[in-house]
């Protein structure tokens, strides 16, 4: 069904990374992107969502930065959350935290480590991409940062009658590729400088 997921998909951001190789997955023949951005190891990954209910299925980009960074806790902000979803573990977290001033409507919070997460000033300037409806969580771990964004939702009419998550001929847009790692280097800059100013 999506033998042409490569050369589609990611025919035209594929120049955006050194090192580019496609790395299988079971998440229904979608193949994993990994390469290196700014000499760091970065992976895209596609991800179809059927659990949402009374939604059409969505295929959501998760675009993870692999680098190791100096976080005590996990910070996991989700947009708009409506029940289980297959790309994130965000409802594993039972930590709720209170949203700290300047962050998005709609935005829940969570972390695995109350005592230890500190969100605040440093990350509410790295919050702006959730201007956009598309943009639904951001995960901030020890072992690297993730944006999710929603590229594309199943048709409408192919799934109401054949409940098949069919997204047509759907491609990532190297501009959004670019700055959701931008972004992501960006925020990775501000943790950094945060550890080495900290008393």
């Amino acid at each position: 069904m999506r033998a042409n997921a490569p050369r589609q998909l990611f025919g035209r951001v594929i120049g955006l990374l050194d090192n580019a190789t496609f790395k299988p997955t079971d998440n229904v023949g979608y193949p994993r992107l990994a390469g290196l951005y700014a000499g760091l190891p970065v992976q895209v990954l596609p991800v179809v969502d059927t659990l949402a209910v009374r939604r059409l299925p969505a295929l959501w980009l998760l675009v993870t930065l692999q680098a190791r960074l100096p976080i005590a806790a996990k910070l996991d902000l989700m947009m708009r959350p409506n029940g289980a979803t297959t790309f994130s573990n965000f409802d594993l977290l039972s930590h709720t935290l209170e949203l700290p001033a300047g962050f998005p409507e709609y935005a829940v919070l969570r972390t695995d480590d109350p005592g230890r997460a500190e969100p605040g000033d440093w990350l509410t300037g790295h919050l702006d991409v959730f201007d956009n409806t598309r943009a639904k969580e951001l995960l901030i771990t020890a072992q690297g940062l993730r944006f999710v964004w929603l590229l594309a939702e199943a048709e409408r009419a192919r799934y109401g009658v054949f409940r098949q998550a069919e997204f047509g001929p759907v491609d990532i847009d190297p501009a959004l590729l670019k700055d959701l790692l931008e972004r992501l280097l960006a925020l990775r800059a501000s943790i950094m400088a945060r550890a080495v100013t900290r008393p």
